[in-house]
């Protein structure tokens, strides 16, 4: 006896914890484009001796390879949690690094165009933010392995959940604040209305370059990445582990693999030691002119030429102050 197909029920087969397949050739792609930025940052690094972007750029894009390799090794082997609890931590914190190299980028840059108008000094931009990125980073990290720790014991990872799910609003804060801090500096800049007065020895204002320009645009469209590949994994994890947006793969895919492609690549193009340093040296050669200038002006005010008439005669004489 036959019976007709359409009568069967067909039981779906389970996927794993992903609710799809992760598809291989994106993982390779994402693991081959994040170890060429990562190499091309130590370079950059070692070149320019710009140790700082080591646990920065460079430590971000470690983090996005064993994040995306543990993808591709689910893409063989969907069923696996391993795996699964490794891209869970790895692409959950990898940003956070990153945005520290903001942080620091942004407060050298105030640094060469006047810290008078920063409502902080470039030293605790780089202080007070990547402090509380770094607590970020350790709470995202708690949150994940106990997320992980969970779906290996098949128990709720409801908590963990929440504990990643408030790391990255605390890093979108932290993100909403940078970026205001930063647009009343350049607010300040532009309208010549300094935030406190420094003294005339100190470094001044100095004019926004074509390098510096373009740095600041990378920067920004750097952060805004961040920002909405943050906004992307906090709706995520509020929608809960079976939800639609976390059972999507394509949204991952374009929203976290991809904006952090474009976040971690644009500071390979507008890396601070190619542009910041360019701008550097146009200002030191700029500021050198103006010292000579000065000090010529000063020997001439300290020599001082003085005529004297008396009786039909003409006396000329010279001193120094």
């Amino acid at each position: 006896m036959t019976v007709d197909p359409v009568f069967v029920t067909i039981t779906p087969v389970s996927v794993g914890p992903y609710h799809y397949v992760p598809t291989e050739w994106i993982c390779i792609l994402f693991v081959v484009l994040y170890s060429i930025s990562t190499v091309l940052h130590l370079g950059q690094a070692i070149k320019y001796r710009l140790w700082w972007m080591i646990p920065t750029a460079i430590f971000a894009g470690i983090l996005e390879i064993m994040g995306w390799s543990a993808r591709l090794w689910s893409s063989r082997s969907p069923k696996l949690l391993t795996p699964y609890e490794m891209q869970l931590v790895g692409t959950i914190i990898a940003p956070t690094p990153l945005v520290a190299a903001n942080f620091i980028i942004l407060g050298k840059v105030i640094g060469q165009l006047g810290p008078q108008f920063s409502r902080l000094t470039p030293k605790m931009y780089t202080i007070v933010f990547c402090s509380f990125d770094v607590i970020c980073l350790i709470i995202q990290a708690i949150g994940g392995a106990s997320a992980a720790h969970s779906a290996g014991q098949k128990t709720s990872a409801t908590m963990g959940a929440n504990i990643m799910l408030g790391g990255i609003a605390a890093q979108l804060f932290a993100i909403v604040v940078y970026v205001t801090l930063a647009a009343e500096f350049f607010l300040r800049l532009k309208y010549d209305a300094p935030f406190r007065y420094v003294d005339k020895l100190e470094k001044g204002q100095r004019p926004v370059s074509k390098h510096l320009l373009l740095m600041l645009h990378g920067l920004g469209f750097c952060s805004l990445c961040i920002f909405i590949r943050s906004v992307y994994r906090t709706v995520e994890l509020a929608n809960g582990w079976a939800g639609p947006v976390i059972s999507t793969e394509r949204y991952f895919d374009w929203l976290d693999g991809g904006l952090v492609t474009l976040a971690i690549y644009t500071l390979n193009v507008m890396h601070p030691g190619i542009w910041l340093k360019r701008d550097d040296s146009a200002a030191h050669a700029s500021q050198q002119s103006i010292d000579e200038e000065a000090s010529a002006s000063l020997d001439l005010d300290l020599y001082c030429p003085w005529t004297l008439q008396r009786n039909g005669w003409t006396f000329t004489a010279a001193s120094r102050q």
